[in-house]
């Protein structure tokens, strides 16, 4: 199948899911509903049509992560990789959310601290929408389709479930539609024996298919990968460490793409961030996007989000940049210089039109040319700081991207075994590090090599404050298998999940950098929003807020 007829067909199914869904929540539906289709009268017979069913609950992911203020920005704006500065002639003050992210004072009334709550219970209820329809024969699905269509809606339920476990911890567990009781809190705890069982419970009756119909929703090796990354957090969400469980559902999908090809590294970094995304092998789990059928104005806008404006004419976007994010000069600092992944993935130097001509500054007629330096979260110039370029910006594309953006891909399988394995003092990592990195390293393959007691050192990150406020020092060495920290970050940049991984290497509040200083412990979770504590007197602030 062509990637133009793909994309539709995924889209198409978004679509008719959608209906679906808008038709049953009316009370009274009349024969003559042309545009939807009418839920009672409902009868999924093939895989095309529960797709139709199943695929308006994954809508919320991808809202959850990339809309305006999501989880991508909780993830990245928080960590040491990324910063939104004030941009001289540009603005991106914006009442000081971005200072906020950075230097881990946000407020419970923060968009961003909202937005990843509200939009990923949206998942939670959207699933459970659907879960009640079939329960209540709105939906009519019977046998084994329905019992495998069951399963994965629980899966995916789990699965808004891992984000908000990450975010905030102490979150209500919800499973039924109709009740209208206000829900009772959950422990962290709680939260995580749920999402285990819910996901090994039903992994059985999922899928084994990789592709057609099942691309973008869980089928089984999606479902593994999420169990694999709940047992690699288990000891920061519950406590207790639990790395054996985390090497079997990792070589459950590594046995699988060793038989079968479903699955494996690209050879080409690049492959998993190309416009045309959606046959790479190395992905396992997937938001699709295409330009013309997601219509949400910042559904995925990492090109506006990050160019300067004067890059409009290097690739013909119908819209004008902002100019708004960049890496964090230690970060970039951090890179060997010979790999790739810093070439490849970060737009930097001089800028050029798309006819090869020298891009000029508007403010000054200056040459654009990309700088790593960058003076301070409160004052920066339009070409200060690295920009993304990790996903491929398509010429003449719209304020939204058309590539599929992955949340699971194999290399991840790869790197959270062998952390895994050093974690629990057995053989291993290195190797499996270094399939990862020797991708980045085509001229210099020995620099790709890296052993198990090169992980378990400190991380190469020079730590400490370094804008023109202040300089201090603190590097990486401190850091407990903060080398393997530092792969984490060359080879996961841009995709939304820094915080995450400096939470579990205990180095998310312990250390410095760029415009941030230490922060309390109670910063490892954000706050629950006080607009769902309000509507809510059963729940309970999380500590520290």
């Amino acid at each position: 199948m062509n990637t133009t007829m793909k994309k539709h067909n995924i889209f198409k199914a978004f679509g008719m899911a959608a209906l679906l869904l808008a038709s049953a929540s009316c009370t009274e539906l009349k024969d003559e509903s042309y545009g939807s289709i009418v839920s009672s009268q409902y009868e999924p017979k093939t895989e095309a049509d529960i797709s139709y069913v199943v695929n308006a609950a994954y809508i919320p992911w991808r809202q959850t992560m990339l809309l305006w203020q999501g989880v991508v920005r909780s993830q990245e704006l928080s960590a040491d990789q990324d910063v939104i500065p004030a941009r001289l002639g540009i603005g991106w003050v914006d009442g000081y959310i971005y200072k906020r992210w950075h230097q881990h004072t946000w407020t419970t009334e923060d968009e961003g601290v909202l937005n990843g709550w509200e939009r990923t219970f949206n998942g939670v209820t959207a699933c459970n929408r659907v879960l009640s329809q079939i329960e209540d024969n709105v939906i009519d699905i019977q046998g084994d389709a329905r019992e495998r269509l069951i399963a994965e809606l629980k899966v995916l339920r789990a699965s808004y479930y891992y984000v908000l476990i990450d975010l905030y911890g102490n979150v209500p567990i919800i499973t039924d539609f109709k009740d209208v009781e206000l829900p009772e809190q959950s422990t962290r705890k709680q939260v995580f024996d749920f999402i285990v069982k819910e996901v090994n419970d039903n992994l059985p009756l999922l899928s084994d298919q990789a592709r057609g119909y099942y691309y973008a929703r869980f089928n089984k090796w999606a479902a593994h990968t999420l169990l694999a990354k709940m047992y690699l957090n288990a000891e920061v969400w519950t406590g207790q460490a639990m790395w054996n469980e985390c090497v079997t559902h990792c070589n459950a999908v590594i046995e699988h793409a060793k038989a079968t090809g479903d699955y494996g590294l690209e050879s080409d970094i690049n492959a998993p961030f190309v416009t045309a995304n959606e046959n790479s092998k190395e992905i396992i789990f997937a938001l699709p996007f295409d330009e013309i059928y997601v219509t949400d104005w910042n559904a995925f806008d990492f090109h506006l989000y990050t160019l300067a404006p004067e890059n409009q004419a290097t690739y013909g976007f119908t819209d004008r940049p902002w100019g708004g994010v960049c890496a964090i000069p230690q970060f970039i600092n951090s890179f060997d210089p010979d790999d790739k992944r810093l070439a490849e993935w970060y737009i930097q130097g001089q800028q050029y039109d798309a006819s090869g001509n020298i891009l000029l500054r508007s403010s000054d007629g200056n040459p654009l040319i990309y700088e790593v330096d960058v003076p301070s979260i409160d004052a920066s110039d339009v070409d200060d700081g690295f920009r993304w370029g990790k996903f491929e910006y398509a010429h003449g594309i719209t304020n939204r991207l058309s590539n599929d953006f992955p949340l699971f891909r194999y290399a991840d399988i790869l790197m959270m075994k062998a952390e895994a394995l050093m974690r629990d003092g057995k053989p291993g990592a290195g190797e499996l590090v270094t399939m990862v990195r020797s991708r980045a390293f085509p001229n210099n393959p020995e620099k790709a090599v890296v052993t198990d007691e090169q992980l378990k050192g400190g991380s190469v990150y020079d730590y400490g404050r370094r804008d023109e406020y202040a300089t201090s020092s603190e590097g990486g060495a401190d850091i407990t298998y903060g080398r393997f920290l530092d792969e984490l970050g060359w080879e996961f940049c841009q995709e939304g999940r820094r915080r995450q991984d400096m939470v579990r290497f205990n180095a998310f509040t312990t250390k410095s950098w760029f415009s941030h200083d230490k922060s309390n412990a109670d910063k490892n979770l954000y706050p629950i929003p006080n607009k769902v504590l309000l509507t809510n007197s059963k729940l309970h602030q999380n500590p520290g807020y």
